[in-house]
């Protein structure tokens, strides 16, 4: 579903919401991201609530993007690439339902497309016979993280280098 501007939003959690954010960030036509909370049971938590396992909320990025730019297609792609889908509540060394993999989807064509490209990962030889884990649930209300979260590695100044894609 468009805005006025003819742009669309999508919501993918992938473990740490930094390094998910920092990825979407740089791809040409996202507009603009935030980080935060999502799936959850609990009406705006903090990151210390989140993290205690204890409101069910994923560390997540909310995207806004221009289709005619970047399809959600080419975002869901950017997803599969950027973290594991076979881990279940963890990413690498962070571990908890918080990091877990999640696709959010905000209408049904988004839902269409996430469960085709799921299913598409999940046949490719780069699996190796691993079952994804990534859920794919529709899109409830998102609490934006703390300022200090916002576009971490640029404020930090730490920099992000790319995730290496665990499929080669």
């Amino acid at each position: 579903m468009q805005d006025e501007n003819g742009l669309e939003q999508a919501t993918f959690a992938a473990g740490c919401f930094w390094g998910v954010e920092a990825a979407f960030r740089r791809v040409k036509g996202v507009v603009e991201t935030w980080v935060g909370y999502t799936g959850g049971n609990v009406p705006e938590p903090t990151h210390e609530e989140v993290c205690s396992g204890s409101t069910g909320h994923a560390e997540a990025v909310r995207i806004i993007f221009d289709p005619r730019i970047v399809s959600y297609d080419q975002l869901l792609g950017v997803f599969w690439d950027i973290h594991d889908p076979t881990q279940v509540n963890r990413q690498g060394p962070d571990i908890g339902t918080n990091y877990r993999s999640a696709i959010f989807y905000h209408n049904d064509d988004q839902k269409r497309k996430a469960l085709a490209s799921r299913d598409r990962v999940q046949q490719s030889p780069r699996m190796k016979g691993k079952k994804i884990a990534t859920e794919i649930v529709p899109a409830g209300p998102f609490w934006k993280a703390e300022d200090y979260h916002q576009q971490f590695y640029e404020k930090s100044g730490w920099g992000y280098a790319a995730r290496p894609k665990y499929w080669e």
